[in-house]
């Protein structure tokens, strides 16, 4: 699909954008955002990624172009609501504040139009090495922006070729028998937790695996991330809830055209946003 009109939906689910990083897909971001209309967007966690802005300052203008886009959303109207993550865990220090229309919050209850409620929250509460040995969190965060960086060398190439995008690491995931068995767990864990709240499903991201599955009768849906899948959940207005790959979705020819076409976005303040994400907590 090389040309895409607006498409409105009720809801959109966002997440794992790691802003800041150069594994971030950042042109297929703002092509997507510029083809939707929603009534609600949800940030689903890692957004912008304080744990590599803290070690060392990337902000392309891409990055910088996906912030004012949302924030430029949430002016004309559209409820945004900001449920942080683990890699932009200082913005949890604002829930229930609001700042240039988007709200932050722990987490959510989603009531979608067809009556189902669903547990919206990023994951990262129940992945064990993240909450117990954070250490090892962050030596495996920089061995994945490692393979990363070499996805995106590929990708560069591949895009060159007239190709379109893939995965390494995702089609790793898919036959490491460890990463399976992570995967399963932590899926079973947040379906749990749906189970212990009394609603009818999860939406998550944090593993970066977009997945929509029944588990016991919960509803479990992963709306991936846009550093490997490049993938998004969106709500129809009849409630229907749908997984979009994006970048199988759109060339890279087609978006090359998109964003050279973009009208400069208006100056909106980030400081709310990036301030926290620079320094680390006080101890």
């Amino acid at each position: 699909m090389t040309d895409l009109t607006i498409r409105k939906y009720r809801t959109v689910f966002i997440s794992d954008v790691h802003l800041g990083t150069k594994g971030c897909q950042a042109e297929l971001l703002l092509d997507f955002i510029r083809h939707i209309e929603c009534d609600t967007l949800y940030l689903v966690g890692d957004i912008v990624d304080g744990w590599k802005l803290r070690s060392g300052w990337y902000w392309p203008q891409a990055h910088n172009d996906v912030v004012q886009k949302i924030l430029r959303m949430a002016r004309k109207g559209v409820r945004v609501v900001y449920v942080p993550g683990n890699h932009d865990d200082r913005i949890r220090e604002f829930i229930g504040i609001h700042f240039g229309g988007v709200v932050v919050a722990r987490d959510a209850i989603h009531e979608t139009a067809d009556g189902r409620r669903f547990l919206v929250l990023h994951g990262d509460e129940f992945d064990g090495v993240v909450q117990h040995a954070k250490w090892l969190a962050f030596v495996g965060d920089y061995a994945y922006r490692t393979l990363i960086a070499a996805n995106t060398l590929f990708n560069r190439a591949r895009r060159r070729l007239g190709f379109g995008y893939w995965s390494l690491s995702a089609f790793l995931k898919t036959r490491v028998k460890n990463a399976l068995q992570f995967v399963e767990n932590f899926e079973a864990a947040v379906a749990e937790e749906a189970r212990r709240r009394g609603v009818d499903g999860v939406i998550c991201g944090h593993i970066h695996k977009a997945e929509m599955r029944d588990i016991d009768g919960i509803a479990y849906i992963n709306d991936g991330d846009w550093v490997e899948s490049c993938s998004a959940l969106v709500e129809h207005e009849d409630g229907r809830l749908e997984i979009l790959e994006w970048a199988k979705l759109r060339s890279w020819s087609a978006i090359d055209r998109t964003i050279g076409a973009l009208e400069p976005l208006p100056e909106l303040t980030l400081e709310p946003i990036l301030e926290p994400l620079r320094h680390p907590a006080a101890a």
